[in-house]
């Protein structure tokens, strides 16, 4: 299970997926004033520099997100979603040249107002020791704990804010941890009805992700809506072809806002690419 670092797989499909959709929801988290409590569970790295080894031995990010990079001013006079994440990004590659790529720690932290709270949660030690490392670049009301993320999460609910925004991002590495998300979000949304939970997994030829998407039917947890973005065809090799997400309680309207985007950023990666999405369980 401590094998896995992302480092490898930075600025990929999967990574574009999962911080577009929680830019998004973040920014319209931030049109109430009320104080939000922001967990990843799965913390990784706060920033990751693309010529690093690791990154450069994949190069995923080279299909990932450097495609939507190189069209950043078209797609941003399409989606105001997407200017947004692009602006962002921006912020942390200004002369242009794509150099790096932010983790999850970034986004929820680089709009993190003083009344909110960040926790990440990380269990490998080294991506724990970068963590530590970048805290000079983090806001003052950001914590980092070692352990287990989803356990540990589920030992601190519920938290003092009024609202809560989770993200979920495990590595998958043991088969196991598909079923368990379920009972993860199953007794989170027990403990903090109102709370929002996105839960990312990846597409893959065995369709693993069943046992997840499966055991939040039958645990009729409520008003969860699914997107999936599909970056190759399924029976074309091995590996990943998709990137997946559920999210508990979004947002007013995120739904609507997000097939937007995602229609326009598969459009770039192709004919075999696609985004579908729909309503796991409705209210």
């Amino acid at each position: 299970m401590l094998a896995y670092q992302h480092a490898y797989h930075a600025g990929n499909v999967a990574d574009v997926h999962k911080h577009v959709t929680l830019n998004a929801l973040l920014a319209r988290l931030h049109g109430k004033a009320s104080a939000i409590t922001c967990v990843d569970t799965h913390a990784g790295r706060g920033i990751y520099p693309l010529d690093a080894q690791e990154t450069q031995r994949g190069g995923e990010y080279i299909t990932g997100v450097m495609p939507l990079w190189e069209q950043r001013q078209k797609l941003a006079e399409r989606s105001p979603v997407l200017k947004e994440w692009l602006d962002d990004l921006a912020t942390l590659n200004p002369n242009g040249t794509l150099s790096c790529y932010p983790g999850s720690p970034w986004w929820f932290g680089h709009t993190l107002r003083d009344q909110d709270t960040l926790a990440l949660f990380e269990l490998h030690p080294g991506e724990v020791k970068h963590l530590e490392e970048a805290r000079e670049a983090l806001p003052h009301n950001v914590r980092v704990t070692y352990g287990d993320g989803p356990e540990t999460l589920l030992d601190q609910l519920p938290f003092p804010t009024p609202r809560l925004c989770v993200l979920i991002d495990p590595s998958y590495e043991i088969k196991s941890e598909y079923a368990q998300m379920a009972d993860v979000l199953a007794a989170t949304a027990y403990k903090v009805r109102h709370a929002i939970v996105a839960i990312w997994y990846p597409l893959l030829p065995e369709n693993r992700h069943q046992a997840l998407l499966e055991g939040i039917v039958d645990y009729d947890v409520r008003k969860v809506w699914r997107s999936e973005l599909i970056f190759r065809d399924p029976s074309a090799g091995r590996g990943m072809y998709g990137s997946g997400l559920v999210i508990m309680n979004p947002p007013w309207q995120l739904d609507s806002i997000l097939n937007d985007a995602f229609g326009i950023i598969a459009a770039c990666y192709g004919e075999q690419a696609s985004h579908r999405s729909g309503w796991l369980v409705e209210e």
